[in-house]
C-alpha cells in the first residue's frame, strides 16, 4: 500500500532530521534524485524543518528583525511545499494516465499528493505529541492527556492512510478521476501581488 511506504519514509525523515536538529541543513537522502521516494523524503524534510520554524517564531523573547527572517523562511519553505506536492501529483498522473475513468467517475475533494502532504504534517505531529508523552518535567495530568491525543492521532493515521490507499485504488479501477489544479499563490508573484509590482 502506498500509505504505509509514505509513512515509512516520513518517519525516516523526522528521524534523521532529529539527529541533526538543524533547520537549515541541507536535505540529504539516498533515493534517487526525482524519483517518488526522493519527492516524499524532500517534502517531509520541508515539513519537519517548517515545523521548528514556527516553533522558532512563537518564542515570546523573538527580536523583531528574527520574526522577519522566520517569516520569510516560512514563506520560502510554504511555496516549497506547495512545489513538490504539485510534483508527487504530476508522479501521480503520469502513474495512471492510461486509465480510462468510467462514465460514472466522481473527482475526489482533493488530489492524491494532497493528502499525502496531511500524511506528512501527521506524521510530525506524532512524533512530537509522543515526545511529550516521555517527559519527566510536567505532572501526570499533562502526561495523561497527552497519551489521550497521541492514541487519536495514531488513529487519525489509519483512517487517513486507508483513504489514501483507497482513493488511488478507485483511480486505478476508473471510479475516480485526477484533476489537479495548480495552485496560484499571488503574494509570492511579483507580477499578480500589487505591493511588489507598485514598487518597479
Amino acid at each position: 500500500m502506498i500509505s504505509a511506504h509514505c509513512n515509512t519514509i516520513f518517519d525516516q525523515v523526522i528521524s534523521d532530521y532529529h539527529r541533526y536538529n538543524d533547520i537549515f541543513k541541507n536535505i540529504e537522502n539516498s533515493f534517487p534524485a526525482a524519483s517518488f521516494d526522493d519527492l516524499l523524503y524532500t517534502k517531509c524534510w520541508i515539513d519537519t524543518a517548517q515545523w521548528h520554524m514556527e516553533d522558532e517564531i512563537r518564542n515570546p523573547d523573538i527580536e523583531a528583525s528574527d520574526v522577519v527572517k522566520w517569516k520569510r523562511s516560512i514563506d520560502k519553505s510554504n511555496q516549497d511545499r506547495t512545489d513538490i506536492v504539485e510534483e508527487i501529483d504530476s508522479y501521480f498522473r503520469q502513474k495512471y494516465k492510461d486509465v480510462q475513468p468510467k462514465p460514472s467517475a466522481r473527482l475526489n475533494t482533493e488530489s492524491p499528493a494532497w493528502a499525502i502532504d496531511r500524511l506528512s504534517i501527521l506524521a510530525l505531529k506524532i512524533y512530537h505529541m509522543r515526545e511529550e508523552t516521555l517527559r519527566t518535567d510536567v505532572s501526570e495530568a499533562h502526561l495523561n492527556e497527552c497519551k489521550h491525543k497521541l492514541s487519536i492521532l495514531l488513529q487519525q493515521r489509519v483512517d487517513l492512510s486507508t483513504a489514501i490507499d483507497e482513493l488511488l485504488e478507485d483511480i486505478e479501477k476508473g471510479d475516480k478521476y485526477m484533476k489537479v489544479y495548480r495552485q496560484m499563490k499571488m503574494y509570492n508573484d511579483p507580477e499578480l501581488n500589487p505591493v511588489l509590482y507598485n514598487k518597479k
